[in-house]
């Protein structure tokens, strides 16, 4: 069901509800909708064009965050192995996705100008959240960035001259025999990764920009010598 041109005061929750199932997967998309409209409704009220907000009576869908996929070290050596005989033009974005950790959007849309190569950092303005933040590079990152900019020239704005990886990607999944990956997951791979090698959770959070701290503690499971530390220090000796 589409709205067309009918006027937002008389869309019903019930609709927007109904609008959301027809046309939303999973319960993470359908979340992230709701709350499109719900922005929409908030700004037609802070205009005078409305005098409600149905999206908010509409009820969120619940995500299952319990399950995180992440690249094992003999997966990684298996995909690198893979990406190096078949698709070597694209193994600095891997490099990129799996050791800074930015969303799909954030890595492929990213400028030229965002990289400082004097501080060895990206910076991204504007994310998800709406809140900028800062991710250093590490030597391989930067040798990474810096093959990208002699392939690229310096007429190129754009990092990447692709928008989606999922082609290429999909096909060296395949290839690896790594089942169940997505690029996504090499965002969980990085916040993971951070995580069992002891990071804190603020620290994770700033780095992946993750709004909550909430969103963060998802990884902290993964911190076992941490979590066996908490537990040795009530020891008596």
């Amino acid at each position: 069901m589409d709205f067309d041109e009918r006027k937002a005061e008389a869309v019903k929750p019930q609709e927007i509800d109904a609008w959301l199932t027809a046309n939303t997967r999973t319960p993470a998309t359908s979340n992230r909708y709701r709350a499109l409209f719900s922005l929409i409704y908030r700004e037609a009220l802070r205009n005078g064009k409305v005098t409600s907000n149905p999206a908010r009576l509409v009820r969120q869908r619940h995500e299952d965050n319990g399950v995180i996929r992440w690249l094992m070290e003999e997966e990684e050596t298996r995909l690198r192995a893979v990406i190096a005989e078949h698709y070597s033009d694209h193994l600095p974005e891997l490099v990129i996705g799996l050791e800074m950790g930015m969303r799909l959007s954030e890595q492929f849309r990213l400028r030229w100008e965002s990289v400082d190569f004097k501080r060895k950092e990206v910076r991204l303005p504007t994310t998800k959240n709406y809140s900028g933040r800062s991710i250093p590079m590490n030597s391989e990152v930067l040798s990474a960035f810096e093959q990208l900019q002699k392939r690229a020239g310096s007429e190129s704005e754009r990092v990447f001259h692709i928008n989606n990886p999922r082609e290429w990607f999909g096909n060296a999944l395949r290839l690896a025999k790594i089942t169940k990956f997505r690029w996504h997951d090499c965002r969980h791979t990085f916040c993971s990764r951070l995580a069992m090698r002891g990071v804190n959770l603020k620290a994770i959070q700033m780095l992946a920009g993750h709004k909550t701290i909430a969103i963060t503690a998802r990884y902290a499971h993964l911190d076992d010598a941490s979590l066996r530390a908490a537990v040795d220090c009530l020891a008596k000796h």
